[in-house]
């Protein structure tokens, strides 16, 4: 491997591989980019583990929504508690259960572009260290591969669903 060396304005050594072998710059420039590559790979991978802990959230706070819901239905003739009230009540569990899935559905939004960029910058770091090869260009045509998309279905079919039981099925036993 042919090696050259420079010398900066600054007089310290610089050695580089030659470009025709893809080879990339040794000292500060290469400690940089060793460091920036590692921190992009692990927000990568915070950015994936984020998805669990909002889907984690959100099952723990639905199963507690539905059991407020259910606990209001199945109690209210034995608490007195007047049907204009426990509607009022299951809709705005209801809501509530909205606002929490638009919440989560955000943040996971949110996450996939931070991916995005985050993908982005490893693709051009590994371009510029002369790596091309070994990562490409991610594009939302390959959503459909994606396990957050597969999320963010769920969490709107699971919510639609739930809305169309309560209000078709549950309200109108509440009279």
């Amino acid at each position: 491997m042919k090696e050259k060396h420079k010398v900066t304005e600054q007089g310290r050594q610089i050695h580089d591989r030659d470009p025709e072998t893809h080879g990339i710059n040794h000292g500060r420039e290469t400690d940089f980019e060793l460091e920036r590559y590692k921190y992009i790979l692990q927000q990568i991978h915070t950015s994936n583990d984020n998805v669990h802990k909002y889907l984690a959230l959100f099952q723990t706070l639905i199963t507690a929504i539905i059991g407020g819901g259910i606990l209001i239905f199945v109690n209210w003739k034995n608490l007195n508690i007047r049907a204009d009230i426990v509607r009022a009540s299951i809709q705005g569990l209801i809501g509530l259960l909205i606002i929490l899935a638009s919440f989560v559905v955000i943040s996971v939004i949110g996450g996939i572009f931070s991916w995005l960029d985050y993908r982005r910058e490893e693709v051009k770091l590994l371009k510029d260290i002369g790596k091309p090869e070994i990562r490409k260009m991610p594009t939302l045509r390959n959503c459909w591969r994606w396990f957050e998309t597969y999320v963010v279905l769920f969490i709107i079919v699971s919510v639609l669903a739930i809305i169309i039981f309560v209000e078709g099925q549950i309200l109108p036993l509440v009279k």
